[in-house]
C-alpha cells in the first residue's frame, strides 16, 4: 500500500490502513507524525503480524528517540485514541471505527516483530536503535539504511554479531551513503552466509580494492560487481 510522498496523512488514510492490513506499507517521505504511526502500528500487529514491508525513508518526524519507541513492544493497556493524535475531526465517516478500541493486542512484542524487509534510510538512527532492532524484529531479511549518518564500523559489528538473529537472515543490506564505514568492517558481512546483495555505494571512506576484494571472497563464494561497491551473487 503505497502513501508515499503526502504532506500530511489523515484519519480516514489510515484507518483504510487498518482495514486493509497490507503486507507491505510504504510512509515514505511523508508527514506522517510519531503518534499516528504508532498508532497505526500497533493495530496492524493483532491477531498476527500482517505487515511484512515497512517503509520510513525520511519521515522528518521519526528521529532516533521516537524509532527506538516504535521498536520497543507497545504497552499492556493502549493509551486512547487522542493520545495519539488521532481525534475525530468531525470530517471521518468511520465515527465508530475511532470511537471503539477494538480488539487490543496485549501480547508484550515489538510492534516490528514480523516484518521482513525495513526502510530506514535518512534517518537518524543510532546503535542503540540498532540493538532494540536486532532484538525486536529478528525476522529481517532486507534492511535498508543507507544514509544513516550515525551507522558506522560498530554498526557493522553489530549486526554481525554472534548473538545477532540478522547475521543469519540478511539477504539484502543497503548501506550506501554511509560515511563513517571503513575498510576495516568490510570482512565483517563474510560472517552472514546468506547475503545476496551488499550496496556500499557512495561510502567514502570505503577503497574500491578493497571492496574488490570482498566481493572476490565473498560470505561465502564470490560476488559480482555490476557498479563500483555494489555486491550481488546470483541466487
Amino acid at each position: 500500500m503505497d502513501l508515499s510522498r503526502r504532506k500530511s496523512l489523515t484519519p480516514p488514510m489510515l484507518s483504510g490502513v487498518v482495514r486493509r492490513q497490507p503486507r507491505a506499507l510504504d510512509l515514505s517521505w511523508t508527514g506522517v507524525s510519531k503518534k499516528q504511526l504508532m498508532w497505526l502500528l500497533n493495530r496492524l500487529q493483532a491477531p498476527l503480524p500482517a505487515l511484512r514491508l515497512l517503509d520510513l525513508r525520511w519521515i522528518e518526524d521519526v528521529k532516533d528517540s521516537q524509532l527506538r519507541e516504535l521498536l520497543l513492544p507497545p504497552p499492556d493497556t493502549k493509551p486512547g485514541d487522542d493520545d495519539y493524535g488521532m481525534e475525530h475531526t468531525g470530517q471521518d465517516d468511520d465515527t465508530e471505527f475511532w470511537e471503539k478500541p477494538g480488539d487490543w493486542q496485549t501480547e508484550s512484542r515489538g510492534r516490528l516483530q514480523g516484518v521482513a524487509e525495513l526502510r530506514l534510510a535518512g534517518l537518524e538512527l543510532t546503535d542503540a536503535s540498532l540493538r532494540l532492532l536486532l532484538r525486536h524484529a529478528p525476522q529481517l531479511s532486507a534492511l535498508d539504511l543507507s544514509h544513516c549518518a550515525h551507522v558506522g564500523d560498530p554498526s557493522v559489528h553489530l549486526l554481525t554479531a554472534p548473538t545477532s538473529p540478522l547475521r543469519e537472515t540478511l539477504v539484502h543490506l543497503n548501506l550506501a551513503g554511509c560515511h563513517r564505514l571503513t575498510d576495516h568492517c568490510l570482512p565483517l558481512f563474510r560472517r552472514c552466509p546468506r547475503l545476496r546483495r551488499l550496496d556500499l555505494r557512495s561510502c567514502r571512506q570505503l577503497s574500491p580494492e578493497a571492496c574488490a576484494r570482498l566481493a572476490a571472497a565473498g560470505p561465502p563464494g564470490p560476488f559480482r560487481c555490476p557498479e563500483e561497491k555494489l555486491l550481488l551473487k546470483d541466487s
